[in-house]
């Protein structure tokens, strides 16, 4: 018997009596027999024969010859499955006893040793007092079928261990049987047991499982449900739904309709009835009257998925809140500073240019003014690092000469360096002329701050190298080599940390610790690097690294503006004829400060208001040629004023500028937006309201 299940088996010897009508019977009976694909088989108990014929023991490959034999019960367990043996010889006990029929699917080795599934099935046959002295039946191929549903019990086991696996349940609605199945894991998201019946009532279960769905996610559930059913999107959506404890538990459920034609009957589901057969006026295709007879699906439990997210949104908010705070803070801080810098900077800058000064007093001077600046570096570093931070710092990145900046950087330093006898220098090594893709502005800051760093932590008499070299194609390396003293290594994990000065806060070095961070940041940001080597008493090499441009225009080249050398004197006054300034300024140190600087200009006259209802009362009543706000002036605030002076008739064409200590990116964006002519802030350069002046009142 095989597994390809073709044998091929004789008939048995048939004798005749003679008779020529049983002769011919039997000759019928034998033609039958091999005509059919199954096998006859017959047991007689009394001689212990079993014989076989028919075509299916032909098709496990037995010839009639070997079929020929007469086997003895026993002599058969060598062709039947080892495993398969025992429960043949319980079934024909059983038989035998009157107590069961014979019906037995069991595996036959064929003629080239592997195994066919047969089904065997059999009667009994009894003499006179009840004794069975035959049994006789057929045998035929089930090895497909047993194939299938071995396969099928495997997708069956399989899925089972699935759903065991998973923590979602399943859910199907018939719309044949009207019934709605939920598995037990959908009522273990609701905290129900098995056997738990309270929250049912005697209620169907679809009915209980919609009530507790929340009231604001019912509809819908409904309407996600319906524009499924009649094809028009997915069935995925997210509700709450109340749990035995009263909580509330998220759900995701998920589904899928199969449909059948025709729409005459209402789709009752949900716990509604949704019938489509009064909407068909407004289907359009055969597809939208394809009627929903079945739907499966899962639901899964994301309650703690939706607290995480919740967790998550309550900490970007918080954080959200954090970042304004710090704005606001640094803001006002940046505000109350920069208000007593405008006095201490713009009287340095009025002292600068009395010419009865001694020398001493000059010097004095320029000390006070050299602190001030240093202060304001100091805010405006801080500023940047926490713009960079909220990601609220924009750049301009576009192809740039990097030795015109590197020129300008060297200009700047180099009143530092001849202070320390420091020599400084550049090695541009063929690429003088190349350009990068950086932000002009940026860069520059970035290269200052290097440079500076360089000469400060320098020896006396020492050495800076700024040098371009090409690493690898397409990238310029500009490295500032310095003969200091060096960092020590333990401490050279620290370089790039805020507010670390490595050691040197006790010493005489100026500093805020955080222009290196915001070097690092503002050349990551450009899409380049900043690192550095370092040996302890032989100094440092500081380098970053930014793309080359190998193909420009000169339109697209930014080119810097030249740095103008300090005045001695202020920019010229280009104004004819006597103009009238309204400066509202509720300080008294800044009103005074634009007195004395007016006083070296006849032509200008000033007219001043400490709040802003008197300025606007002033600018209507005496006519000023312009008008120089504050912001933050009380009662009324700058932006207030401003408005309250564009409507009126006669004021609302007069040149208005904006002089503040609020100072953001945003502080100037909304003094544009309001209508402000110009903004200024403080601390206040004279040189720019003097360029003002001339702008609008030339």
């Amino acid at each position: 018997m095989s597994d390809d299940c073709t044998p091929e088996i004789s008939s048995p010897d048939i004798t005749t009596s003679g008779a020529s009508a049983d002769a011919a019977r039997l000759a019928r009976f034998d033609r039958i027999v091999r005509g059919t694909s199954s096998g006859m088989w017959e047991w007689d108990l009394a001689a212990d024969n079993v014989s076989f014929f028919g075509g299916y023991w032909r098709q496990l490959g037995y010839s009639d010859e070997f079929l020929r034999r007469v086997f003895g019960v026993e002599g058969l367990r060598e062709y039947c499955h080892p495993e398969d043996w025992e429960a043949l010889a319980e079934t024909l006990q059983r038989v035998l006893k009157g107590q069961d029929d014979l019906v037995l699917p069991i595996r036959i080795r064929n003629a080239k040793g592997d195994y066919c599934w047969t089904q065997i099935e059999g009667t009994a046959s009894r003499d006179a007092e009840g004794r069975v002295i035959f049994l006789s039946g057929i045998g035929f191929d089930i090895t497909s079928h047993r194939e299938t549903e071995l396969l099928l019990r495997q997708s069956e086991e399989r899925h089972a261990r699935i759903l065991t696996a998973t923590s979602d349940g399943i859910w199907e609605w018939s719309a044949e049987s009207g019934g709605f199945h939920f598995s037990s894991r959908c009522w273990e998201h609701l905290g129900f047991m098995d056997g738990d019946d309270s929250y049912l009532d005697g209620r169907n279960r679809l009915h209980v499982w919609r009530e507790r769905i929340h009231p604001e996610d019912r509809e819908r559930f409904d309407t996600t449900m319906l524009d499924h059913l009649k094809k028009r999107g997915t069935f995925d959506i997210e509700y709450r739904i109340e749990g035995k404890d009263g909580r509330w538990r998220w759900i995701r459920a998920r589904g899928q309709a199969s449909y059948d034609q025709g729409a005459d009957k209402p789709i009752h589901v949900s716990g509604t009835n949704m019938d489509i057969t009064d909407q068909k006026e407004g289907l359009e295709t055969e597809e939208d009257f394809m009627q929903a007879v079945r739907m499966s699906g899962t639901n899964m439990d994301i309650t703690k998925l939706k607290e995480a997210e919740e967790k998550v949104l309550q900490a970007k908010e918080d954080a959200e809140r954090a970042n304004q705070a710090k704005s606001d803070f640094l803001s006002s801080m940046s505000h109350e500073l920069r208000t007593p810098l405008n006095a201490i900077l713009g009287y340095t800058q009025l002292f600068g240019l009395d010419s009865n000064l001694t020398d001493n007093q000059r010097e004095n001077v320029a000390e006070i003014r050299k602190a001030g600046e240093l202060l304001l570096q100091l805010i405006g570093d801080v500023l940047d690092l926490s713009k960079i931070e909220s990601g609220k710092l924009t750049l301009s990145v576009e192809p740039v000469m990097p030795m015109r900046i590197l020129q300008e950087c060297i200009k700047l330093i180099q009143p530092l360096a001849e202070t320390k006898n420091i020599k400084l220098w550049a090695t541009p090594n063929q690429l003088a002329e190349c350009y990068i893709r950086a932000d002009a502005t940026r860069l520059k800051q970035a290269l200052l701050n290097l440079m500076s760093n360089a000469v400060k932590y320098n020896q006396e008499g020492g050495d800076v190298e700024i040098s371009f070299v090409e690493p690898d194609e397409g990238l310029l390396r500009i490295e500032v080599r310095d003969t200091g003293p060096g960092i020590p290594l333990e401490r050279q994990s620290e370089v790039f940390e805020p507010f670390n000065r490595l050691g040197a806060e006790g010493s005489s070095i100026e500093g805020s610790g955080v222009g290196l961070i915001i070097t690092k940041r503002l050349v990551n940001m450009m899409g380049g690097e900043l690192s550095f080597v370092s040996r302890e008493g032989q100094g440092t090499r500081f380098w970053l690294e930014l793309p080359l441009v190998k193909e420009w225009s000169t339109k697209s080249v930014v080119t810097p503006t030249e740095v103008q050398p300090l005045a001695n004197e202020l920019t010229e006054l280009k104004i004819q004829g006597r103009k009238r300034i309204l400066y509202i300024e509720d300080n008294p140190s800044n009103l005074r400060l634009m007195e004395q600087l007016l006083m070296r200009y006849p032509q200008l006259e000033l007219l001043t208001a400490n709040e802003a209802f008197y300025g606007v009362y002033r600018a209507r009543t005496e006519s000023p040629d312009m008008i120089i706000l504050d912001i933050n002036l009380p009662g009324m605030d700058g932006f207030e004023a401003l408005s309250v002076l564009r409507q009126d008739r006669k004021t609302g064409e007069l040149p208005i500028i904006a002089l503040s200590a609020n100072a953001m990116s945003y502080d100037l964006e909304r003094g544009k937006e309001a209508g402000f002519d110009e903004y200024l802030t403080k601390p206040l350069e004279l040189d720019k309201l003097i360029e003002a002046f001339n702008k609008l009142l030339g």
